[in-house]
């Protein structure tokens, strides 16, 4: 069926009727400026109907009919695309992005470091309206973080935010596909990190002692890190009702505030239990926390971080590399060189995959432990006492 466009005037910019080859009008196909556009009737939030252009993809006729062909399946199925003008980006990150992230659920953590990786955005593209944002527009801005010196591992976390807004732009109807899709995760280079013996975490509690005024908090904060494998955050919010001295069993994240929101229980190995007791005697009696605040005044208030005992610690131990995750490192490095099994370690430290994660990173110490016994074999003769021989 051939189709063609008349032509009833000569004034440009005016809305032209899309005829089949019997020169009948195709219902709701019109023609303006060179273009393709629809024109149907749509509801808006308050149910009153209105007619809306929609412009087509199409370079013919035929094309175009095709395109209004799936519109309108689309707005039988209740999916219709936005209609109209979106809103630039940096107005939707006003109106809709941000109210929605403040009611997210994720931690106050998260939702500043979104904030700090979305404000470089707003100036760089929150000019556009949210569906004429190319994949240029996005390659340009992470160019000129790498520019400006920040990492590849930032420069992944900028475009992870990026692509949250724009989902959920993608759920309002405002865009149909993302501008992100393609764009290459920028490689990040994975230092291999060092394993500190036992010997490493005590030389350096004993530096703590003496590197910072809260020196012996802090050194038992680090030991407990090492002994049970908990993360920084996660270990400084416990209570001393989550031990349970009777039970040997430490909960983490009694308030579902752990990284995967799920409380966990740790069995208490032996080092664990003495230095929860050699802590015990030491608590302060008037708080709850494990870990309570040096400046709580009169209230009870637990520490917020050790961040500034750790670099004093550091520049008195010569031991610059050593950070927080090292101790949680040391904990599943002994535990695998153990002969543990990863299923166990996995759910002490909180992993959800059953232990597979902890087979791939840690899986050569449990070889190498298993060959450092096997060398312990041996198979040669060896002198055996007549009255050993006989049983006696």
């Amino acid at each position: 069926m051939k189709l063609e466009v008349t032509h009833r005037n000569k004034r440009p910019y005016r809305y032209t009727k899309v005829l089949d080859n019997r020169k009948h009008q195709i219902r709701g196909l019109w023609t303006r400026n060179g273009k393709f556009l629809a024109r149907i009737t749509v509801e808006d939030d308050g149910g009153r109907k209105t007619l809306k252009w929609v412009p087509l993809e199409g370079n013919t006729a035929a094309e175009a009919q095709d395109a209004f062909r799936k519109l309108l399946v689309e707005k039988s199925e209740n999916r219709l695309r936005h209609i109209g003008r979106s809103p630039k980006f940096g107005d939707y990150l006003d109106q809709f992005y941000m109210p929605h992230l403040a009611t997210s659920g994720k931690k106050p953590d998260t939702m500043v470091t979104e904030k700090a990786h979305l404000t470089p955005w707003r100036d760089a593209i929150g000019h556009l309206y949210l569906d004429k944002i190319r994949p240029h527009h996005v390659n340009a801005h992470l160019q000129s973080l790498k520019q400006a010196g920040l990492s590849n591992r930032t420069r992944n976390l900028s475009l992870v935010c990026l692509r949250n807004v724009l989902k959920l732009a993608r759920i309002d109807g405002f865009i149909k596909t993302l501008p992100v899709e393609g764009i290459p995760w920028q490689k990040v280079e994975k230092k291999a990190r060092p394993l500190y013996t036992h010997e490493d975490v005590n030389r350096f509690c004993r530096g703590a002692l003496t590197a910072s005024k809260n020196g012996q908090q802090f050194a038992d904060y680090v030991r407990l890190l090492a002994l049970c494998g908990a993360r920084e955050q996660e270990a400084i919010k416990l209570r001393w009702v989550d031990v349970d001295f009777k039970q040997k069993l430490l909960t983490i994240g009694a308030e579902g505030d752990t990284k995967n929101r799920e409380a966990r229980r740790v069995d208490v190995n032996d080092d664990l239990e003495t230095h929860l007791k050699d802590m015990y005697t030491r608590r302060v009696p008037d708080s709850q926390w494990v870990f309570p605040s040096p400046q709580r005044g009169g209230s009870d208030k637990r520490a917020k971080t050790f961040r500034e005992s750790l670099l004093l610690t550091r520049e008195a131990t010569g031991m610059n590399r050593f950070g927080f995750h090292d101790c949680r490192h040391h904990f599943i490095s002994y535990a695998v060189m153990s002969g543990i099994d990863y299923m166990t370690i996995a759910r002490w430290v909180g992993h959800k995959d059953g232990g597979i994660l902890i087979g791939k990173v840690y899986g050569h110490l449990s070889n190498e432990h298993a060959q450092r016994q096997a060398r312990k074999l041996v198979f040669t003769p060896t002198v055996i006492e007549s009255s050993q021989a006989a049983g006696v």
